[in-house]
């Protein structure tokens, strides 16, 4: 088994195609206030103001697609606490879920510069299995079917993976089920989830909440939503949200990748960024998304 994202999988995808490389990082961490949208025009980390630890902290990061080489990333700084919840805004292209999947170690990738530690280790020393297992967790905006491997059987064995990794003895079926079975009511599915195949069959606000139930079983530290909003109607999204929400402690955080206020009014961010042109050109509190719902991006364009 690998991982191509924390929510744990069969081999969809291998990590031989990340490059790893060390630079040297910025010293500079510029933490702004959550009342005021602020401009970054300098190289500097951006969120994270609050009382709980450093969990993530991304300094200069530039990443091009691995085969064309091709510039995604151009300098993102960015710092996560522990109870907070980041959310990445901007328009189609502007590096959102790139940034995203390097943070997870998506193999069509490669880092040019700059550094990601997460909780004090270097995250691009670590395979994506070892991101994975190590409490990161990334949703798909689509996720895929893995025909023959029960949804229980997925869970538990990505469950005890996790297990292992802290030092904890691993669960039998019995004892597994007693675990994952609250999960399901948190996140709004009924008990025959368990034993359908991986996402087979599903529908969007289905698959949806199956990668939440994956999230409330795997206890991740740092959860990353790539577009959960996607092709969910109202009733949905709120669904959705209410399992986000009912996951937010203070000793875990969440980044949220959207495009819509309509999940920020579900889903009440610390911080919001705007990303433009691989990187992070301002951040701020809601008003930010306020502003991007009535004027679109020109009214915050960096250039």
């Amino acid at each position: 088994m690998a991982l191509c994202a924390p929510s744990i999988s069969v081999r969809i995808c291998t990590s031989t195609g990340l490059q790893r490389r060390r630079f040297a990082p910025s010293s500079r961490t510029l933490k702004p206030r959550a009342t005021a949208a602020v401009e970054t025009k300098s190289p500097t980390a951006v969120g994270g103001g609050g009382d709980g630890k450093l969990l993530l902290e991304v300094k200069d990061l530039s990443a091009v697609i691995a085969e064309s080489k091709k510039t995604i990333l151009r300098g993102v700084n960015l710092s996560i606490h522990e109870g907070e919840v980041h959310a990445v805004m901007g328009k189609n292209g502007s590096g959102k879920s790139t940034f995203a999947k390097v943070l997870v170690g998506h193999p069509d990738y490669e880092i040019t510069g700059g550094s990601i530690t997460y909780k004090g280790q270097d995250l691009l020393e670590m395979d994506p299995e070892e991101r994975a297992i190590a409490g990161l967790f990334m949703s798909f905006q689509s996720p895929v079917e893995i025909p023959g491997v029960s949804n229980i059987d997925f869970l538990n064995m990505a469950y005890n993976a996790r297990r292992r990794k802290l030092g904890l003895p691993e669960l039998g079926p019995i004892e597994f089920y007693g675990y994952v079975a609250p999960k399901l009511e948190l996140v709004g599915m009924k008990i025959d989830f368990l034993n359908r195949n991986v996402n087979e069959g599903f529908s969007g606000g289905e698959r949806k909440r199956n990668e939440i139930l994956q999230l409330a079983v795997l206890g991740a530290e740092l959860a990353i939503l790539d577009e959960i909003d996607s092709g969910l109607d109202v009733d949905a999204l709120r669904d959705v949200a209410k399992s986000v929400n009912g996951l937010l402690t203070s000793q875990n955080s969440v980044l949220l990748i959207t495009h819509y206020l309509r999940l920020l009014e579900f889903i009440k961010p610390t911080y919001i960024h705007i990303m433009e042109n691989g990187r992070i050109v301002k951040t701020g509190d809601i008003s930010l998304a306020e502003i991007l719902e009535k004027e679109g991006y020109k009214a915050i364009s960096s250039a």
